[in-house]
């Protein structure tokens, strides 16, 4: 592999988990297109990007900073399943298997930031 963010199994499952944000926001009601269903795509991808553009050639710090913002998109990520699943877009089952994989997700970035 030609980068060191494709070997990490933190940036894989938050590659896996962005597909699954966005097949779900493709039930999402048209009305949400330009509302819920766009922030929780770009900030289910800021997770995968922030951990890929913080691993590339710099520093410790600076990857821990570039985790942390990956933590902070994780967290928003949720916090918008919440809200979709107030809102009734996704079941009750979807909205626990998605908070599920986003907190071993979370774990997984805290892990690796507090390893470094």
């Amino acid at each position: 592999m030609a980068f060191r963010f494709e070997d990490l199994q933190v940036w894989q499952k938050a590659l896996d988990l962005g597909e699954q944000i966005n097949q779900l926001t493709k039930t999402f009601p048209k009305d949400e297109v330009y509302v819920l269903t766009s922030q929780i795509k770009r900030a289910a991808d800021s997770v995968v990007l922030n951990i890929a553009e913080g691993s590339t050639g710099q520093s410790k710090a600076v990857f821990k900073l570039f985790l942390n913002y990956s933590l902070r998109s994780a967290i928003e990520v949720v916090s918008c399943l919440f809200i979709a699943k107030r809102r009734t877009y996704i079941s009750e089952v979807s909205f626990q298997e998605l908070y599920n994989e986003y907190e071993i997700l979370v774990k997984m970035i805290t892990s690796l930031r507090n390893s470094l």
